[in-house]
């Protein structure tokens, strides 16, 4: 999130959704040092609730959602994770998108069967693999995890919506 704001304008509005109290708990206490600020940033709205939830109660309202929930696309961690991925919860994320937004999303490993569903729901996919952390010379070291970059083909929103 500092990386975010460190580049967007004084007008944009981010909004963080967590299910878990006890991070947020966390990260306004002994994490504070590590968040830095981000959360009392007046472009900052914290929810303290499911991002399904509130992806689906902003119509038009994102120009990027950027998830980074349970480990990928399936629902390890919370089996309630995997409405996201499915193809009803893509079409949610795809209403919630305004025109050219995009839909990132983070794994710990790829999943073409997921890649296959983002393209069926008229993404125009662009999967990157990135490592898991960098050295200070900036070569990637550790695991190798997958973002995916997805954003609404124009032609097809009409049909996926």
């Amino acid at each position: 999130m500092r990386a975010a704001l460190a580049n967007l304008p004084d007008d944009a509005q981010v909004t963080v959704a967590e299910i878990v109290p006890e991070i947020i708990a966390w990260a306004r206490g002994p994490m504070a040092d590590v968040a830095a600020g981000c959360l009392d940033d007046q472009r900052v709205r914290l929810v303290q609730g499911d991002v399904v939830d509130v992806i689906a109660g902003s119509a038009g309202g994102f120009d990027a959602i950027l998830l980074d929930v349970d480990n990928g696309p399936d629902g390890l961690v919370r089996a309630g994770n995997d409405r996201l991925y499915a193809k009803a919860g893509l079409r949610t994320a795809a209403r919630a998108l305004r025109p050219g937004g995009v839909l990132a999303i983070w794994s710990a490993a790829r999943d073409d069967a997921f890649t296959r569903r983002l393209k069926a729901a008229g993404f125009a996919v662009d999967e990157v693999t990135v490592y898991a952390r960098y050295d200070k010379q900036g070569n990637g070291k550790g695991a190798k995890h997958v973002i995916w970059f997805a954003k609404l083909d124009a032609e097809r929103r009409c049909k996926t919506l």
